[in-house]
């Protein structure tokens, strides 16, 4: 047997194989609200060893996409446990990945009385689906006051505690991607004078104080965090690769400290291998790579021990039965992107099995 597709255990993480399948937006949450096609999305690729859900909101504020997902409220709390039940009963592990969109949103997929934010108000670059007018140009996000940081803080926590209720295995705070925690941890976005900007360790605060208090609420074994070092997506600047470097190199040692389950590493094409080589020195918990990998990259770089687990994204949106095909070296379904994010199953629950 491949080490991909063999057992894993570490750190509280007890998985059936080293395979995880990547959290991708998918806007199949109508109203916001998870729904029984999203179990059966999520039932059908079971046999991943974990599975990281599409970014969910943990607050009204961070629902910057149309369609997509939130935890904040009890009809979805409820409309998530179809999901967990489901992959469950298929014997996968399944966390909820927490994604606050800051200022990459509009004002018009956020519900009334909610506002897009960030940590400082200068607006993104680019456009973003609307369900009312179609693409339009990012809202600009409202700064947030020092107070208004800790109560979303707060708001993670929360939102953590519901994960637990719905069923959910933990949780992956999502730091990658453009989103509200590179925000902050970005010196050119961020441009906050307060406890939440300036050095490094400030940056970094928001990200620590989240992860640190979710652990605290609900278990540290729990708690993953998902990271993409040098990634300019979200109209993210890029600065000082050395700066760069030393903030990451600063958050796995902080994240050892409070023993979370996993890093979630996304690699892009500036990524340093120095960085990822001192994330993997300064934390002892498990590490997860993704990005454009598939079986024999993924089995390349377990046995190197570069990481512990291999997460796979594109190709388990048209292969529900993934780990089967990489068992039989079968031919992969190809993705229709046509029908990615559009609301009904196909392109969505219709990718054939082999069997």
């Amino acid at each position: 047997m491949s080490k991909l597709l063999s057992p894993y255990q570490n750190n509280g993480l007890d998985l059936k194989n080293h395979l995880v399948m990547a959290p991708m937006t998918r806007c199949r949450a109508i109203g916001n609200l998870p729904n029984d096609l999203m179990a059966t999305y999520y039932a059908q690729r079971a046999g991943a060893g974990l599975i990281v859900t599409e970014g969910t909101s943990p607050t009204p504020d961070g629902l910057g996409y149309a369609r997509i997902p939130g935890i904040f409220s009890q009809p979805q709390i409820d409309g998530w446990k179809a999901t967990t039940k489901a992959v469950h009963a298929a014997g996968s592990k399944i966390f909820v990945q927490l994604m606050h969109t800051g200022r990459i949103g509009h004002q018009d997929n956020l519900p009334d009385g909610a506002e897009l934010i960030g940590p400082s108000s200068i607006k993104a670059a680019g456009q973003i689906y609307t369900d009312t007018a179609g693409m339009q140009e990012h809202s600009a996000p409202v700064e947030l006051t020092t107070a208004r940081v800790k109560e979303l803080i707060a708001g993670f926590v929360k939102a953590a505690s519901n994960a637990v209720e719905a069923g959910f295995d933990g949780i992956e705070l999502h730091g990658a991607n453009g989103y509200l925690f590179e925000q902050f941890l970005n010196p050119l976005v961020n441009t906050r004078t307060d406890e939440f900007g300036g050095r490094i360790k400030n940056r970094a605060a928001f990200t620590i104080e989240v992860a640190k208090k979710s652990a605290a609420e609900i278990g540290k074994e729990k708690v993953g965090l998902r990271f993409s070092p040098y990634s300019v997506a979200g109209d993210l600047p890029a600065y000082d690769a050395e700066e760069v470097h030393q903030t990451y190199t600063y958050l796995a040692k902080e994240l050892d400290k409070i023993g979370i389950a996993y890093i979630h590493i996304n690699t892009n094409a500036n990524t340093a291998s120095k960085t990822l080589d001192a994330i993997r020195e300064n934390f002892h918990g498990t590490i997860i790579q993704c990005n454009g990998l598939d079986a024999e990259s993924g089995e390349t770089i377990l046995n190197s021990k570069s990481a512990d687990l291999i997460a796979i994204g594109r190709a388990f949106i048209s292969n529900p039965d993934l780990p089967v095909r990489f068992e039989k070296h079968a031919p992969l379904n190809a993705v229709d992107f046509t029908t990615a994010f559009s609301p009904g199953a196909e392109g969505y629950t219709d990718y054939p099995s082999l069997n």
